[in-house]
């Protein structure tokens, strides 16, 4: 399978009090982050690399081998009501996420890079974003003049919408 992949390595440091994050833009509008403690890798993948499944939610996109794992591979834009992706991609933007023994790949527009900040800097997403997308975050930070979204890893793992089928 030819794909470009970053691989994400992330190391305690004693002297740095901020938390790390993978930043990345959920839709054109959404820029949001992910804790790199659940992040496993950021990959680019053909749109063939993804096996779709019947009967299955349209967030769900299908299945995909990642590292000889079978990973489910989720709209993450879609899961959480926002502006889908366009579907005429040629190549996913894939994050691979770890909650506990569950992979996910998580579907994206385009991986930015990381970022830090201090967990202090997160706060209530309730007023600043649609109240359909809050249970799917810790909170929200605002770094440059724009709302970052920062994503609960957990939260999106165990949604009723992967899970309800």
């Amino acid at each position: 399978m030819n794909n470009s992949k970053l691989t994400l390595a992330s190391k305690p440091t004693n002297n740095n009090l901020e938390d790390g994050y993978l930043r990345f833009q959920l839709n054109r509008q959404a820029p949001a982050v992910l804790s790199m403690r659940y992040t496993q890798e950021a990959i680019v993948v053909p749109v063939e690399s993804v096996t779709s499944m019947p009967n299955m939610p349209a967030c769900i996109l299908g299945l995909m081998n990642w590292r000889s794992h079978i990973v489910w591979v989720v709209d993450l834009p879609r899961m959480l009501n926002l502006e889908s992706l366009d579907n005429r991609f040629r190549q996913f933007s894939i994050i691979i996420i770890r909650v506990e023994s569950v992979l996910l790949g998580l579907v994206v527009q385009e991986i930015k890079g990381t970022t830090k900040f201090m967990p202090d800097e997160i706060r209530s997403p309730v007023g600043q974003v649609a109240s359909s997308l809050v249970p799917y975050l810790r909170g929200c930070v605002i770094q440059k003049k724009e709302i970052l979204l920062v994503l609960d890893a957990q939260a999106i793992v165990q949604s009723s919408i992967l899970h309800d089928n």
